[in-house]
């Protein structure tokens, strides 16, 4: 597996929580998992403890450059199943304050950076198989960092014995096509492809560098991080672009829903919360409540706590929020709000705070502690975004009981379902969709959800039900495990 960030070590958002757990849950299942990552600066300050494993020569535009390959080894379950964890050193690359920009803006050799990044999987997957005898079936990429590691491994590395690339089958996973890695198209002979590939078939897109694109196109398959976006994506209001190229891929194209650490995310022993609860006996959601209002001070009233957890930006939705802010003020009701984005939302929001101090707590930046006590203090969480392939905050707030009201998009339309009559009835109900994109509808839907606050058997119903359901990464990894079999068993190399 191959990422730009992960946790414990490295986090810029969600991709770094799933590619944190997924490894650990696929080696629970029996694979024999390395996962690679980038020694950026931060890693140092996770506190894990890393020993050199092998020295490699990585080309480059400029010619070979040196690389220590050093490991971490983490427990993944019981007896001795682990997982390897193996860092890529190139310190006038990586040992930098953040991991793709600082004070807000790219560093302009991230093309070079995730270049030899990629460049540099393809030399472990050749060690691997020399110095250790250690076959790779199966490369796992995530977003456009890693994107790369399929075109090198189909076209310059495809002929070189020591990797066996034939052999090795790739699959690619899209959290956000949004950000596809683009760059100036003079920058593409750093990648160290032929000029042959810079064509609109594979990475040229509309005169830039694409390197998502050239994974999409070079990757034996494909898949999302919800069955919903895989779809969203295949039209131009979700497909930024690429939806043509990825309708091509339709047919090797599959959405899987994330999951979550359900021991890091778990009310009955988060160390970060003052009590700790169960579906069972929720006593201890009431203590975070208050306690959450004192650390926002708010009175302490029996009033409906709403809590997001968002970058304050128009993509999740906070524009909307800002709008009918005022009409929610006018309710029975408290918000708390953690997040930073835009400077025009957090100007706005700031402002309305001082307008609504005792309405209204907002604390600008992110704050993991906090943001377990949003989600276990809370009574309704808040997620209207425009567009979200999965989305990790609407299953933390299942898990705490803390019900959702999510926009009907991507991964929070396949993970919470919507209170309706069909739903009572069947006792299914999670949460609320918003079914469109604008300020009204997202104030008609909080006005049914605190209506339904007011019914307690239907609220406790809503909570029980969130609390139970299944949103931890058993079932996801278990998706993947069989889509990772099939393609090793009987997948046959894809012409390019």
């Amino acid at each position: 597996m191959v990422a730009s960030e992960a946790v414990p070590y490295a986090k810029t958002g969600g991709l770094a929580d799933v590619t944190g757990a997924l490894p650990l849950e696929l080696a629970r299942v029996g694979h024999d998992v390395i996962l690679l990552l980038p020694r950026y600066r931060c890693l140092i300050e996770s506190g894990r403890s890393f020993r050199p494993v092998c020295r490699l020569r990585v080309p480059t535009s400029q010619g070979p450059v040196d690389t220590l390959v050093e490991e971490d080894i983490l427990p993944a379950g019981q007896g001795d199943c682990r997982l390897r964890v193996w860092t890529i050193r190139n310190d006038a690359l990586f040992d930098r304050p953040g991991l793709y920009q600082h004070l807000g803006l790219d560093y302009p050799d991230n093309l070079d950076r995730f270049s030899f990044f990629c460049r540099a999987t393809i030399e472990v997957i050749a060690y691997l198989r020399t110095a250790r005898r250690w076959n790779t079936h199966l490369l796992h990429l995530h977003d456009w960092q890693t994107a790369l590691c399929a075109v090198y491994l189909n076209t310059v590395a495809r002929n070189r014995q020591d990797v066996g690339a034939p052999e090795v089958r790739t699959v690619l996973t899209l959290h956000n096509v949004g950000y596809q890695g683009l760059f100036p198209a003079a920058q593409f002979e750093n990648t160290g492809l032929p000029p042959s590939l810079f064509k609109p078939e594979a990475l040229e897109y509309y005169g830039s560098v694409n390197l998502l694109k050239g994974g999409i196109v070079f990757a034996d398959y494909i898949t999302t991080v919800s069955p919903t976006y895989a779809r969203e994506i295949l039209t131009p209001e979700f497909g930024f672009g690429l939806e043509g190229v990825l309708r091509n891929r339709e047919d090797q194209l599959l959405g899987i829903v994330n999951g979550i650490d359900v021991d890091r995310w778990n009310p009955e022993t988060d160390s970060y919360l003052p009590a700790n609860y169960s579906v069972i006996d929720r006593s201890g959601k009431l203590v975070c409540k208050r306690s959450l209002q004192r650390e926002f001070q708010l009175p302490e009233t029996s009033v409906p706590v709403l809590g997001m957890i968002a970058r304050l930006t128009s993509q999740k939705g906070l524009d909307l929020v800002a709008t009918i802010l005022p009409q929610l003020m006018a309710m029975d009701l408290q918000l708390v709000i953690l997040g930073t984005g835009e400077p025009g939302l957090e100007a706005k929001f700031k402002a309305l705070q001082a307008r609504y101090p005792h309405r209204m707590g907002l604390r600008i930046g992110f704050d993991e502690g906090l943001a377990h006590r949003i989600e276990g203090g809370a009574d309704v969480f808040v997620m209207p975004s425009r567009y979200e392939p999965c989305g990790l905050s609407q299953l933390y707030s299942l898990r705490y009981g803390t019900v959702p009201v999510v926009r009907k998009t991507g991964g929070l339309a396949d993970t919470v379902v919507p209170l309706n009559q069909q739903a009572r009835q069947v006792e299914r109900a999670t949460g609320f969709h918003i079914e469109e994109d604008r300020a009204d509808a997202l104030l008609a839907v909080l006005r049914s959800a605190l209506s339904a606050y007011q019914d307690r058997s239907i609220w406790e119903q809503l909570v029980e039900a969130g609390m139970t359901t299944d949103v931890s990464w058993v079932r996801s990894a278990n998706d993947y495990d069989r889509l990772f079999v099939s393609l090793v068993r009987r997948w046959q190399p894809r012409v390019s």
